[in-house]
């Protein structure tokens, strides 16, 4: 607590009627009051807030502040003369001039200065000005309130951010962990090729080496006894001849070499990226359409490749300028200004559905219509049985069969939006428009009680297919 002696003229006055302190008492929350200021706030109030922070007194009974009040007190003894008296006529400071918003006596309400000024006596400027400045610090509230209600909202934008980040972190490890698991049986597979290769060419040439030494063998037992038959008399040399000759003359082929007995590099090897990347490409998906998930709507829950939504229970988002609230709805990621963009939805057992596009610039937060005045070029289902184009004025759609898949096909250039049955080919209805902005696919769901066992919309993947030129 300061000593009275340290107090400044500013601190001595009170927040609420601007007056020097008269009985100030200490909140919790560590901000003076006049006593009577607070008790008349805290009656028009209902409850029992600080004036200054909000922060609700525990007390009914706030302690005096007692070196404020001397403060307080020595301040206004010492001040008095001067706040009561004319420093020009001295004297006594009765009238309230509105022009200049000053006090003066009755000497300067009829000079020269302040003739023509409009003036009042004290105790009703006072109430007059009082009231004014009330006013605006119920607006100073109301923005103190308002500001307070945006930060929290930015503090819980801010840990939505840390857990987005988290959990799209967690998302990539899991899909590159699924290719460094592909790669790896990928690797795993070529390795046990190679070495069922290796290991069947290797006991190739050990029955070949096998072979060459039994011959070897044969051959060097010939020899030496062939040598050692040369070194006989004649007589006996003559009488083992045949059997000597017979010797010699054995059949002894040399060994062939085989042929493709080499592994086979340009089969392991030859451009293996590009065989592994095709085989890749058979368990790789991409969709023509991602959707944006900053944009959906609460209730709506989008699969991990953010390629399919379904009605889900209703989770705590930040309302981000871009969320759709009025509707459960999502946008995809990519809008349009160009061109020609087509995908196909997979409907499933829906009952209550839209799809189509809409402008960047539609109303996200307020209840509107679905039409192309608003914004909106879409076709949906109604209760499962009845399909609308959502025009002006609204129009029934006449099918042959429900669809189960509908193709929608973005002409920018020609401004058209194209609703085809994906099954046979037929086109379901066609919007004619001239796009001025950005347009962006649309898809919405209706709402789900048994949202357990809601079914998705499904953007179709594309067929992948790796050529060469």
């Amino acid at each position: 607590m300061m000593a009275a002696s340290t107090f400044v003229s500013e601190d001595l006055h009170c927040p609420q009627c601007s007056d020097i302190y008269c009985l100030p008492v200490l909140l919790a929350c560590g901000h003076n009051v006049c006593n009577h200021c607070l008790r008349k706030f805290w009656e028009w109030k209902g409850y029992r807030p600080c004036p200054v922070c909000g922060v609700e007194s525990a007390s009914a009974k706030p302690p005096i502040n007692l070196q404020l009040k001397i403060a307080a007190d020595q301040y206004q003894a010492q001040n008095v003369y001067i706040k009561q008296v004319c420093l020009l006529h001295n004297e006594t400071l009765k009238v309230f001039c509105n022009n200049d918003e000053e006090l003066i006596c009755v000497i300067c309400q009829i000079s020269k200065q302040h003739k023509v000024h409009q003036c009042c006596p004290v105790e009703e400027a006072a109430q007059q000005k009082k009231t004014e400045i009330s006013a605006i610090l119920d607006s100073l509230r109301k923005t103190l309130r308002t500001l307070n209600q945006k930060k929290q909202q930015m503090e819980e934008t801010k840990a939505y951010i840390q857990t987005q980040s988290a959990q799209i972190e967690e998302a990539i490890k899991e899909e590159f962990r699924i290719l460094h698991q592909f790669l790896w049986e990928e690797e795993t597979n070529k390795l046990k090729v190679l070495k069922q290769e290796e290991e069947t060419k290797v006991q190739v040439m050990l029955k070949k080496i096998e072979d060459a030494e039994k011959q070897i063998q044969t051959l060097s037992s010939n020899i030496r006894e062939t040598e050692t038959a040369l070194k006989v008399r004649d007589l006996p040399f003559l009488q083992g001849y045949k059997q000597t000759k017979k010797r010699v003359k054995c059949n002894i082929q040399e060994p062939e070499f085989i042929r493709d007995i080499l592994i086979n590099s340009a089969k392991h090897l030859g451009i293996l990226k590009f065989r592994i990347w095709k085989k890749m490409a058979n368990t790789v998906k991409y969709a023509p359409i991602i959707l944006d998930p900053n944009t959906a709507q609460p209730n709506l829950k989008l699969c991990q490749d953010l390629t399919s939504l379904h009605y889900s229970h209703k989770r705590l988002l930040p309302d981000n300028p871009e969320r759709c609230t009025n509707r459960v709805c999502v946008l995809g990621a990519t809008g349009f200004t160009t061109g020609f963009h087509s995908w196909t939805v997979e409907l499933g057992q829906a009952k209550d559905w839209h799809i189509g596009v809409v402008r960047e610039s539609i109303k996200r937060k307020s209840t509107i219509f679905l039409n192309p005045d608003e914004g909106f070029w879409v076709i949906g289902l109604c209760n499962g049985d009845s399909l609308w184009a959502e025009s002006s004025p609204r129009a029934t759609l006449t099918v042959k069969q429900k669809p189960e898949r509908i193709t929608v096909k973005l002409d920018l250039n020609k401004g058209k939006v194209i609703f085809i049955n994906t099954a046979n080919s037929t086109v379901i209805h066609t919007f004619k428009d001239k796009f001025t902005e950005r347009i962006f696919p649309y898809f919405s769901l209706g709402l789900n009680e048994d949202w357990k066992n809601s079914s998705p919309l499904t953007i179709c993947p594309l067929t992948i297919s790796v050529n060469t030129e």
